[in-house]
Order: structure tokens, then C-alpha cells, then sequence
């Protein structure tokens, strides 16, 4: 028996719409759902190798109870009664004693996120922190500073614009596939790119313009592109004039940053700084100055962010056709959103949130993500608190937060530790208890809100039962609420009811989803009328470049640009990023995706590299002040010499993930745990290292094994 279904990828959290065919209870073939504009068929190489994962006998399977030390890697199986029985019994023990809000959740922010917070707030938690603030904390409050929305409210019509700049957003290799169709439409269209990386990527490769710029020194480019942009008068002036508040303050800030002092930093050339300023004011207002995906770069990130809006906000891109848009919703067009179960009336948690976040130590990251490094502080500082129990959702905290040993001295702290995932991960590896979750072709999940120029809702209903003993996030938590006597804020008991419960006010049904695995509640684009229907957030109603926001808080809306430290002798900037093969820490053990990509290699520069007598392939020991690990080295041209690279992800520890156990290097074990104090993020490239040819009586055990195969 044969049958076409539509639902969504979840090989990444862009969550692609695709097309499943089954034959036989067994998915047989995966594409891009032809009915949505821009993907057309179209699959990455993630979305590819799903169905390799589903089948994959090293994907976790059954609930497992920990026997031995924490990391030793020995468990016991055990029934879903007897491992939700065991957690409910530890967290009653731990709520009785410390109270609720001894409990944290940490999790990769999904569409099951709203069955996370009514869980924690039943309990009396206010410790929900999502990986989104590890990746984009500080673009999210950048965003808010200037306009009142959060970057989740933004996007970008990538088909119409006509230059878009992209500063290390590595956007063919970080593959979301509708919006790199939509940029290749534009590109086809006569559209420029420019791409500015300390690192040669593949998007670099495609570019028109490509500047390989230090390390660091993004700021006082944007700043010298600001001088320029205002000393010639090259911004939309009418628009600015309308709606944005702080222009004059803003121009006498970045009078001394002259193309000529930023050239001093970044090793741009004066000259090509002034001739970019002049051809992206020739395309306003259809230009992007991409604001960032993960930016988590530096200390100062927030400001760096702030100044990729500002050149957007000064070519007046926003509501614009090819520039930025505000997302819109249902509402829009006066319709109703799928219902959440936070929308609910649930007990009020009055106990400030445990990585302080809305307290004078980090006033403005954005509550509903939170800061999970300082979450880690808590837990080993046991301050405003006690943190005692955590559960951990398709999130790993030991890959993902940087300085590993850190993070893993805060597990030793906790009483209970539980994970909820489909792979093994590293912080499965250290759980007391693991429960799996179904694969997104087994289960049907919560529905997709997909606000932007079109509103539309999405729907992941189930391809086939699951094949191992796993069941879906929404059905444990509601299990497990059970257990605690919260179950009432839980108002379903299969997935079906759930999803009718959500879909109820937007007058949609299941049904209607059948056709094309989307529903929409507008047949036109919704742009705001850029005269007088902008609907800012702002106190002041207007783009707020003096914000209210960060000065209320005691921060400054335009700081003094702080030189970036050069380094010295032996040491590298570290720098980090992805491959197209590879979603952050979860698909490295994928058999299709390892072959492709099965460890990461350091990019070294190839002066740098001959001064210190390593030479491409060869083995070497990087170290920093947080950690050491050995890797191969790759030995180019196209890195800048103060930088070296890697691809994040690798290092596992998590033995039973065989294929890649050992393999690589960790970038979370060398990096230092620092944080911009602003916008919450963590500074990922603020880590220095050193970096020497190994010796042979140092290499690791894998490392041995496999050279005695290749001489065998």
C-alpha cells in the first residue's frame, strides 16, 4: 500500500516542508513539498539522510536508567511506567524539598516549546532557557533596542533584493533550502552579493564582492560604512525623516570612524569601504544588510548587530520589496493564531528566573529564551538559588555551551538530570535517566505558526508508527504531568486531540491540510504602508538608534569602538561555523552525513602553519586556557592569519553514537565562558589557542587504531 503525505523536515530547526512517500509502512522517498514557493522539490543534504536516521540502530530506542556513574556510559532499560515513575518520584522529592523552582529546562527551541513552559509554570519554575539565546541571544535584543520586535518577528525577501551583504553568514553551507532558492532567484535576477568572512567559505565563493576582514573587527567596518553613508547623504531621507528617532546623534558619533581609520582595523582598503557605501545607496531600498543568524561572536555583539540593522534602517530597506519585513500574523488580516497551552490561565511564578536574567546583572536578554551559560553558573554557585533538577529536550548542553568542563561540574550538582531526545547525545551520555522521543516522520507534532508576508499554518502529522519503543514530547510531559497532579493544564491524552484543540480558533481543521501539508490566511504579500503603517514597538512609536530601551538599562546606544586584540606568538583567534552536511551537534552520527563529513580539520594559515612546522593532514594539539584536543590540520590560503577554524559539533563522547565517538575536536571544550553583558549571548570567537604538531605517544586511542589500519 502507497500513500503521499506532507509534514516538515526536522533534521535542522528550519523545519523545511517536505513531501513523504510510503509504501508498506516503510518511507520510501523524501522531497521538498512542491506546492510551496522556493523549495519545489528541493531537499539539503540533512533533509536527504532523514530517512538513514530513522532506520539508523544506534538512534536511542527504548527509555534507559543509569546503573553506573554519571558518564560512565552503563544503563539499564526500562519500561515508559517505570522511567516516568522513577523521574516523577526524584522531581517530587526535589520540588518538596527546594521547591519549584529548583527545576530548569533547557531545550532546542521546537514546536512542542509551549508544552515545556505550561509544564515548568505548573510546577512554580520559571527556568526555561532555549539554544536560540545560545545562537542569536544578543541579534534577538538588537532587534528589539531598534524596533520593539524580536528577530523571530523579522525577515527578509530574499527573491526581490537586489544587493544583500552577508558578514560570515555562511548561507549555502548553513542550508536552510527556501531561502537559498529565493537568493539564487535574486542572484539570477542581476542581484549583487558581498560576503565578509576572516574564512574563504563556499558562500564566499559565489559572491561578487568577498573581503577577507580580521578577525573581530566587523564594527568598525559597519561604523565607517555609517560615515560615509551619512557624511554624502546617501540614506533614504525621507524615510528616515518619518519614522526614525537619533540620526543626528548618530552622526556625530561615527564622524571620526573614517574609512581610512577602519581600514588601519580591519585590513579593508579605505577606498572599496566608500565605493560599497555608494553602490548598496544606489539599490536602496532593496538591499539587506543581513542581520545574522547566530551572532554570538564577540563581547560587544550586541553593537555589532545593532549596526547591520542601522545600514538597513539608513537605506530605509524596512517594508520594503527586497529588503526587511515585519512578520505578519493571522491577525493581519483579522483572523485567529493556533491556540498554545500557555495561552492558558496557569499559576503565576512570582520567583525571579535563576540565570538572572531581568535583574541588574542581565537586565535585557529576552526572558523568553533566557541565558543558559549563566543557568550554568547558577546551578554551580547555587545563587539566587538552588538548582537541583534538569531536564534537558533535543538539547546538548555539553556540545552547544562553551567550556565543557565547566558545564559538566554543574551536572554534578544536580540530584536529577533527564533527556529527552532521538540521538544519543553527549548530555544523554551524563543523564540519570533517558527517554526517546520519536523521529519527525513517526509522530505527529504541534502546530506551525508561520507568520511572515503570507500567514500559514503547518502540520507534521505522522508518516508511519514508530518502530522502536519511543514516544512523542507533547504525550511524555503530558504522562509525566500525570504523575505530578499538574495534568489539568494539559487539556489532551493522544496527539490528534491536541492538535484539534490547537487548530479550533483558527477555524481550520486537519482536513484541510491534506492538499498541500499548508493552510494560508492570505492570498496576497502584507506589506505595511511605509507613510504612515509602520507599527513599531518602540516607547516613542518610531526606530529608536538612541534606544530607550538599552539607556534605561544603563548601557550606551553608541559605546566608543574597543580596538580587537591581536594575537601574538603562537596563539589564533579560535573561530567556529558550520558545513552544509551538518546540523550543530545532532546529525555528526548520521551514517549518511558522516560518511560525507566524519570529523572536523583545523584551518591554519599557510605562513602561520610553516612557522610552527605543522604541515597539511598532520595531527596537531590545540590548546586554551579551558581545554586541549587534537585534530588534523588543514594548511591554506583562504583563512586569515590570525584566525584558525573548525566546524562545531564534533568531539563526541557518547560511546553507543559509534560512528562518531572520538572524532575531532569539541570547540565548547577550548572556549572560554564569556558573555555579551547586553544581549546575552556567548562570545564563541573571543577564545584564543595555541596550536603545535602533536607528538606520537599523544594521540588518542582512535587516532592509534586507525593509522594501524591503514598500515595493515
Amino acid at each position: 500500500m502507497k500513500k503521499t503525505l506532507y509534514t516538515m523536515c526536522f533534521m535542522c530547526s528550519v523545519r523545511c516542508p517536505i513531501q513523504v512517500e510510503v509504501e508498506n509502512g516503510q518511507v520510501r522517498w523524501v522531497q521538498g513539498n512542491p506546492h510551496v514557493p522556493g523549495m519545489e522539490g528541493s531537499l539539503c543534504p540533512k533533509g536527504a539522510a532523514g530517512t538513514s536516521f530513522l532506520y539508523d540502530e544506534q538512534r536511542l530506542q527504548t527509555p534507559l536508567i543509569r546503573v553506573g556513574e554519571r558518564g560512565a556510559g552503563q544503563w539499564r532499560k526500562a519500561s515508559w511506567d517505570e522511567a516516568l515513575d522513577y523521574i516523577a518520584e526524584g522531581l517530587k522529592k526535589v520540588v518538596d524539598t527546594h521547591g519549584g523552582r529548583s527545576v530548569a529546562l533547557m531545550e532546542r527551541a521546537n514546536l512542542a516549546t509551549h508544552v515545556s513552559k505550561t509544564f515548568l509554570k505548573a510546577i512554580g519554575s520559571p527556568n526555561h532557557v532555549t539554544h536560540d539565546a545560545l545562537c542569536k541571544g544578543s541579534v534577538n535584543t538588537a532587534c528589539r533596542s531598534l524596533f520593539g520586535y524580536t528577530d523571530a518577528d523579522m525577515g527578509m525577501q530574499y527573491d526581490k533584493t537586489k544587493h544583500i551583504i552577508l558578514y560570515g553568514r555562511n548561507i549555502f553551507e548553513a542550508v536552510a533550502v527556501r531561502e537559498v532558492n529565493n537568493l539564487m532567484t535574486a542572484l539570477s535576477n542581476g542581484a549583487k552579493m558581498t560576503y565578509i568572512d576572516p574564512r574563504v567559505t563556499v558562500t564566499a565563493t559565489k559572491a561578487h564582492r568577498y573581503w577577507m576582514i580580521r578577525p573581530g573587527t566587523d564594527l568598525a567596518l559597519n561604523y565607517a560604512l555609517m560615515h560615509v553613508i551619512l557624511e554624502e547623504r546617501l540614506y533614504d531621507a525621507a524615510f528616515v525623516e518619518r519614522w526614525v528617532e537619533g540620526l543626528p546623534e548618530l552622526r556625530d558619533f561615527v564622524r571620526p570612524y573614517t574609512p581610512a581609520w577602519a581600514e588601519a582595523e580591519t585590513g579593508i582598503r579605505a577606498a572599496e569601504i566608500t565605493a560599497l557605501a555608494r553602490e548598496v545607496s544606489r539599490d536602496k531600498p532593496s538591499v539587506i544588510f543581513h542581520f545574522g543568524y547566530r551572532g554570538a561572536h564577540h563581547v560587544n555583539e550586541i553593537y555589532l548587530r545593532r549596526s547591520l540593522l542601522i545600514l538597513n534602517i539608513l537605506m530605509g530597506s524596512i517594508e520594503a520589496p527586497g529588503g526587511l519585513f515585519f512578520k505578519k500574523g493571522p491577525g493581519a488580516v483579522d483572523r485567529k493564531p493556533a491556540r498554545k497551552l500557555t495561552d492558558q490561565e496557569l499559576p503565576k511564578v512570582s520567583e525571579p528566573r535563576a540565570d538572572q536574567v531581568g535583574t541588574a546583572k542581565l537586565p535585557l536578554p529576552d526572558p523568553a529564551h533566557g541565558v543558559p551559560q549563566s543557568l550554568v553558573d547558577a546551578i554551580l554557585t547555587q545563587t539566587p538559588y538552588p538548582l537541583k533538577a534538569l531536564f534537558i529536550n533535543r538539547f546538548d548542553a555539553l556540545k552547544s555551551i562553551p567550556d565543557t568542563h565547566r558545564t559538566k561540574q554543574a551536572f554534578a550538582k544536580l540530584d536529577l538530570i533527564v533527556a529527552i531526545d532521538v540521538n544519543f547525545s553527549d548530555s544523554a551520555w551524563y543523564a540519570d535517566v533517558v527517554l526517546p522521543e520519536s523521529t519527525f516522520f513517526e509522530r505527529t507534532d504541534c502546530v506551525q505558526q508561520a507568520n511572515g508576508l503570507k500567514p500559514q499554518i503547518f502540520l507534521r502529522p505522522q508518516a508511519i508508527p514508530p518502530i522502536h519503543d519511543t514516544r512523542e514530547y507533547a504525550i511524555i510531559m503530558r504522562q509525566l504531568a500525570e504523575r505530578m497532579g499538574i495534568e489539568k493544564y494539559f487539556p489532551y491524552t493522544t496527539m490528534d486531540e491536541l492538535v484539534d484543540w490547537q487548530l479550533e480558533p483558527t477555524g481550520f481543521t486537519r482536513q484541510d491540510f491534506d492538499a498541500k501539508g499548508f493552510v494560508a490566511y492570505a492570498k496576497e504579500q502584507l506589506f505595511w504602508n511605509r507613510l504612515d503603517g509602520l507599527k513599531l514597538k518602540t516607547p516613542s512609536g518610531k526606530i529608536e538608534l538612541r534606544s530607550s530601551l538599552l539607556e534605561k538599562a544603563g548601557f550606551a546606544s553608541f559605546p566608543p569602538y574597543a580596538a580587537m586584540q591581536r594575537p601574538e606568538g603562537d596563539r589564533f583567534r579560535l573561530v567556529v561555523g558550520r558545513v552544509a552536511a551538518h546540523t550543530h551537534v545532532s546529525t555528526q552520527n548520521n551514517p549518511y552525513l558522516n560518511e560525507l563529513y566524519p570529523e572536523n580539520l583545523l584551518w591554519i594559515h599557510t605562513r602561520r602553519a610553516a612557522a610552527l612546522g605543522i604541515k597539511d593532514g598532520q595531527t596537531v594539539l590545540v590548546t586554551s586556557a579551558q581545554g586541549q584536543g587534537q585534530i588534523k590540520a588543514f594548511v591554506t590560503d583562504l583563512i586569515h592569519p590570525e584566525a584558525v577554524f573548525m566546524v562545531h559539533g564534533f568531539g563526541h563522547e557518547a560511546r553507543l553514537a559509534a560512528r562518531t565517538f572520538n572524532r575531532g575536536v569539541s570547540d565548547s571544550v577550548l572556549q572560554a565562558c564569556l558573555t555579551d553583558p547586553v544581549g546575552g549571548s556567548p562570545a564563541l570567537h573571543d577564545t584564543f589557542v595555541t596550536v603545535a604538531p602533536a607528538k606520537a605517544d599523544e594521540a588518542p586511542p582512535a587516532a592509534k587504531k586507525k593509522h594501524a589500519a591503514k598500515r595493515s
